[in-house]
């Protein structure tokens, strides 16, 4: 029984770290604040194409979760990335992959494409 608390509050522990350590370098933003620096960043979706293809944010482009290290060439580091995924888990993958990759302005849109209520195509 002590085993499995141990267990559990390491688990919780390291939870806890992860959440903080991700939010140093990857902005959450509102709905809003996305819609007002999304045109000047790269919009990326990291949905998967079928995905993508059901709809999307307009200007957006699709490099989903799976390929972003192979197509890693196609981001600036010198600008902002915008990110999103249809809830958010996925885009925080791709924020942490990002970061380790040198990228510095990496933002994310809170509660992903199923939450978004602006132009999509």
């Amino acid at each position: 029984m002590e085993v499995l608390v141990i267990i559990l509050v390491i688990l919780v522990g390291f939870s806890i770290f992860r959440y903080y350590r991700q939010r140093s370098y990857l902005k959450v933003l509102t709905e809003e604040q996305f819609k007002e620096g999304y045109r000047k960043a790269q919009l990326i979706d990291v949905r998967e194409p079928q995905e993508f293809e059901k709809g999307h944010i307009l200007g957006a482009r699709n490099i989903p979760l799976t390929q972003m290290k192979q197509r890693l060439v196609e981001l600036r580091k010198d600008k902002p990335v915008y990110l999103y995924c249809q809830g958010g888990s996925r885009s925080a993958r791709a924020a942490q992959l990002l970061r380790k990759k040198g990228y510095q302005d990496i933002n994310q849109l809170k509660g992903g494409f199923k939450k978004w209520t602006g132009k999509v195509k």
